[in-house]
């Protein structure tokens, strides 16, 4: 079964969980199937990972092992039985320019 780590905002709605282990049918998948089965046992977990349209959100990082799925074949992406997926948010900002 895959593991899904989850950032400390989605854990209360896993019912207090960072790390949850997703069953899939034939143990494997891909991102969007370990979602899907995420957010059926967990509600409210998709709605803040995936869009209206059921693409991922672009302030949400998910990796499979230590490879973006941004840069793989995005909800596409294959996952297998030992696989970890990471959803991460996405971190920005930083000091602003100077006013010159």
């Amino acid at each position: 079964m895959p593991t899904v780590h989850l950032p400390a905002a989605l854990g209360s709605y896993a019912g207090g969980q960072r790390r949850v282990r997703v069953e899939l049918e034939g143990g494997a998948g891909t991102v969007a199937t370990v979602l899907e089965a995420l957010a059926a046992a967990h509600p409210g977990v998709r709605q803040r990972v995936l869009d209206e349209r059921g693409t991922l959100r672009p302030h949400v990082n998910v990796f499979v092992n230590d490879e973006s799925v941004r840069w793989l074949a995005g909800l596409d992406t294959p996952v297998g039985v030992d696989d970890e997926i990471w959803i991460i948010p996405a971190v920005s900002g930083g000091a602003p320019a100077p006013v010159r």
